[in-house]
């Protein structure tokens, strides 16, 4: 990868190379640590020094989503955000701005825990090994941040805190009145003053609050609470021994890591309560700065339905589902229930009952039979699997049948596995006639179709799922007919209300967040267990709750197929660890710590925070710190983090959360913000080839040659295809490779020059070789090749020089501002080309010189910071103010004017800028070529534009 300028024997003593560039690059790089020269003083606490230098300045917050500490290190695809919020950073700072800028590590979680059990090495010893080469690596890239500030989720400092807003979670509850958390002590408050009634569905006992035991009380208010533990449907992989999130499960229902299955069990699990937020998660998305498109998939993940809930009579009990479509329930002609359901075993019946066809059977002898083996082969799906629209639709009768509310029709009852336990109710009122998959189930199973809305005329589909006049719909005392969908659904839920067999509601896709892992590499839940079993929230003192030390990391692990076996989890086997004696108030007594871990969700859903106070021992942040950079204001009436930067694939789950956690903390009084992130920028991605063999296989890219359009490896054909860059793909590309060979800077200005932050990009390693270039041609302006001297002049700018400055001046502020970062680089080189076509031998004058190095700073730090110091300044250009534009020199003095003669370019004419159409026609008359053409014709019209256009109609 040697440039062939660096190569060549006649290369100037002090042209800027490659070498040179490593030695200016690690220089400055020291000196900024060893000044502190990114570090941003806090108005209070221990980082507080120097704020008085920055008091009246503007300030700004400025993020990363923080990396996983891999072992691999950076590829070339990390550092494309890094360095864009780098550059916006110092530019901030130029501008005069006190900017907040630093990087932490997301380091729990379950890659570090997998190669501690492959290879016996502790988890944290290869996690800080990790972190040691992305710091390296991060610095060498130069970024500017206050290091004072980095954390790592893994250090219990942090996740002592990380476990303190745990406990105020699990301390709170939601009150739909007020529509905000409050504490759970103000709940037993008023329960005991009589003020307040359980919640709905909270109070399992047929008794009072006044007459539940004390033991019956707690179990209460642990109903309420936003942290809360409970039997979940979660997707256990007995292969791997724990629970995983659904993301970390393929669409064919195996674990995305160890290909084990994955089968859908109910287990005792901590959850969070976030479906209390989901109103105010969606309602605060359009007072936020962030792209449409996540926006669209927060919402449509939270997923908010009106509707109502119906229930439907069966011999053992009601089945009640939620549909958004009660005005079809006339249509409704079978009911299915998901494989999970509760009810399944009740529903089941020994034998078949008459009426039963033979479809519905799947060839068993009894019920019994049948919905065993299809619960069985469902618990091995995904739910994306079970969702897909392309997938035949499949079920079993239970041999029960649910009576329809309003015609008092018999429906039969399948297990399905289309519906999923987590959405509604885990059940469905099947209405073919206006429902795709409906349709489609009622066909293979021989199942009535009844239509309830009247399609178009002409209409020659199956199910109509668009709006018209209900049809179908009448018995004695209620008629829908002729009625538009809203004014039907609304007589249709004031009828259920009123025959007490339904009710309107609003119900969300969101479901409550999973939040236990049987996993070791994780922070351990500050809660103990007493004689009855119910959680009790360790006092803040006894925090962090720290990991213990062990060598057996790896959870209990089963067959893969045993699907009825239970999680037992690594801390599980710790018994001195697990049994506790603690004195909580009433003396000593002896406690069960809880042995699931949080998931690595956790650090991140607050990380932003502790950035601004690390070093608090106090508090998790201080509130006069946390107002400073994260209130709210005119320009974030929300407050948050001014800029955050980081990759689509987490648009949903990490914001979403992290959203959560900041609201119950600012519902709580914990934060004057109520948002964590204002602006949301999501980077784009850089795109490399990788190879796959005829099996389907990747291959290594590096190993891969090209010949006549084709490509090999080890002289095997392979296919190329083009995507994003990852260790699977085996296609890694190490930034050190590029820094070694032409040092930082190019790399920096290499990955901004491809296009705007957000755009994806292909990588051509070839191309860089361009901002190589420039920087040379930029170190020519200031420095003699020959001599090692400066040679600027102190002569004035030339006027055109001049106006073209101000103009990149210009040009170079916007695309910062607007984070087009490439088009300040093309500015930037359209001044350098003609500072040198102006001065080739050099002598430009100091004032577009230093202005050239300020405005390239942001991009490429480290020469710039050279030059600004060969150039007699002492100090570094960090805090050094960007150029101002003069705003007069942005409009031309003259204009270059197209003349034409019935439509036809004649000429072109420097005009005055400000000429009007009079003198514009006059100039053109003037010119000899316009004249000729003119001449013995008549000018019917003439028409002027001014600074456009001038037009003869002949």
């Amino acid at each position: 990868m040697t440039t062939g300028a660096d190569s060549a024997s006649d290369v100037p003593p002090f042209r800027y190379t490659a070498a040179m560039a490593q030695g200016i690059e690690t220089g400055w790089q020291q000196r900024w640590a060893d000044e502190g020269t990114y570090n941003a003083p806090n108005p209070s606490g221990p980082l507080d020094e120097e704020f008085a230098r920055v008091a009246i300045r503007p300030h700004a917050y400025v993020m990363d989503m923080f990396p996983y500490p891999s072992g691999a290190g950076l590829h070339v695809g990390h550092p494309l955000g890094y360095i864009g919020t780098d550059v916006y950073a110092r530019y901030r700072r130029m501008r005069g701005d006190n900017v907040l800028h630093t990087m932490g590590f997301d380091a729990f979680g379950l890659p570090a825990e997998q190669y501690a059990i492959e290879t016996g090495q502790h988890p944290r010893t290869t996690t800080y090994g990790n972190i040691e080469i992305f710091l390296t690596q991060l610095r060498r890239l130069g970024l500017g941040h206050d290091e004072r500030r980095r954390v790592a989720t893994t250090d219990p400092e942090f996740y002592r805190w990380t476990q303190w807003i745990f406990l105020q979670i699990f301390n709170a509850w939601y009150d739909p009145i007020a529509d905000k958390a409050r504490p759970v002590d103000e709940l037993i408050s008023e329960l005991d003053a009589g003020t307040r009634q359980p919640a709905p569905g909270s109070n399992p006992f047929d008794r009072g609050w006044g007459e539940l035991s004390d033991i019956e009380r707690r179990q209460v208010v642990d109903n309420h609470r936003l942290a809360y533990r409970t039997e979940s449907m979660v997707n256990w992989a007995p292969g791997l021994g724990t629970v995983l999130s659904n993301e970390e499960v393929t669409p064919d229902g195996r674990s995305e890591r160890g290909n084990v299955p994955v089968f859908k069990r109910p287990l005792p699990q901590w959850n969070m309560r976030i479906t209390a937020y989901a109103d105010r998660l969606v309602r605060d998305l359009d007072q936020i700065d962030w792209p449409e498109k996540v926006r669209t998939m927060q919402r449509n993940w939270i997923g908010r339905s009106t509707g109502a809930h119906i229930a439907f009579a069966t011999s053992v009990g009601d089945i009640e589902v939620f549909t958004t479509r009660p005005d079809t329930l006339f249509g409704a002609t079978y009911v299915v229930v998901a494989p999970e359901h509760p009810m399944v075993d009740a529903l089941t019946t020994e034998t078949w009952p008459d009426g039963a066809k033979p479809s519905w059977t799947a060839d068993a002898a009894t019920p019994h039979d049948a919905v065993a083996a299809y619960r069985a082969a469902a618990a091995g799906r995904s739910e994306l699997d079970r969702q897909a629209g392309d997938r035949a639709k499949t079920g079993v009768f239970t041999g029960t049948f649910a009576q329809n509310p309003v015609t008092g029709t018999a429906l039969p009852v399948f297990v399905a596995d289309y519906v999923l336990m987590g959405y509604g109710t885990g059940a469905i009122m099947a209405v073919p006639g206006q429902d795709e998959r409906d349709w489609e189930f009622a066909e293979v199973f021989d199942l009535p179709i009844i239509r309830t809305v009247a399609p178009p005329d002409g209409w020659e589909g199956k199910a109509f799922t668009g709006e018209g006049p209900a049809v179908n719909s009448s018995i004695e005392g209620l008629s829908l007919d002729g009625l538009d969908v809203p004014t039907a659904k609304v007589r249709i839920i004031e009828w259920l209300e009123a025959a007490g067999r339904g009710r309107g509601a609003v119900t969300y896709r969101l479901r409550d967040w999973l939040f236990s892992r049987q996993r070791y590499w994780g922070e351990p839940f500050p809660i103990v267990y007493d004689e009855t079993g119910l959680p009790i929230a360790v006092p803040d003192s006894m925090l962090p709750v720290e990991l213990p030390e062990t060598d057996d990391f790896s959870p209990k692990s089963f067959p893969p197929d045993d699907a009825e076996s239970t999680p037992e989890p690594p801390l599980g086997r710790l018994s001195d660890w697990v049994e506790v004696e603690l004195d909580l108030g009433d003396g000593p007594k002896k406690y069960r710590r809880e042995t699931n871990t949080m998931p690595n969700w956790a650090g991140s859903c607050w990380y932003e925070l502790r950035y601004l106070d690390p070093t608090n021992t106090e508090r998790f942040v201080d509130p006069a710190v946390e107002h400073y950079w994260m209130g709210p204001n005119a320009d974030r009436p929300l407050g948050g983090v001014e800029l955050y930067v980081g990759g689509v694939e987490h648009a949903v789950l990490h914001l979403l959360y992290a959203r959560f956690w900041h609201k119950v903390l600012f519902d709580l009084g914990h934060l004057s913000s109520s948002e964590p992130f204002h602006r949301l920028v999501n980077q784009g991605m850089l795109q490399l080839p990788a190879y796959t063999n005829a099996d389907g296989f990747y291959v290594p890219a590096a190993e891969v040659v090209e010949h006549e359009g084709r490509f090999f490896h080890n002289g095997t054909e392979v296919h190329q295809e083009f995507g994003k860059i990852g260790k699977s793909l085996k296609n890694v590309v190490n930034p050190d490779d590029f820094i070694r060979e032409y040092g930082a800077d190019t790399f920096r200005l290499f990955e901004m020059f491809g296009g705007p932050l957000e755009q994806s990009r292909p990588w051509d390693s070839k191309a860089i070789v361009g901002p190589y270039r420039l920087l040379q041609r930029v170190w020519r302006v200031v420095v003699d090749e020959q001599t090692g001297e400066t040679h600027v002049s102190d002569e004035p700018v030339p006027d055109e020089l001049n106006r073209l400055l101000h103009k990149a001046i210009h040009a170079v502020r916007d695309g910062y501002e607007t984070l087009r970062f490439n088009t300040s680089i093309a500015r930037v080189t359209e001044l350098n080309n003609a500072i040198t076509q102006a001065y080739p031998d050099g002598g430009a004058p100091r004032a577009v010189a230093e202005a050239l190095v300020l405005m390239l700073a942001p991009l490429a730090p480290h020469i710039a910071e050279e030059l600004w110091s060969r150039l007699g300044h002492t100090s570094s250009l960090a805090w050094e103010g960007f150029p101002v534009v003069d705003e007069s020199l942005l409009v031309d003095d003259t204009v270059e004017v197209p003349v034409q003669v019935n439509g036809k370019l004649r000429a072109v004419l420097t005009m005055p800028a400000g000429a009007d159409a009079a003198a514009m026609e006059a100039a053109a008359r003037g010119d000899e070529r316009i004249a000729a053409a003119l001449e013995g014709r008549e000018t019917r019209r003439v028409v002027a534009v001014p600074g456009r256009l001038v037009n003869f109609v002949v």
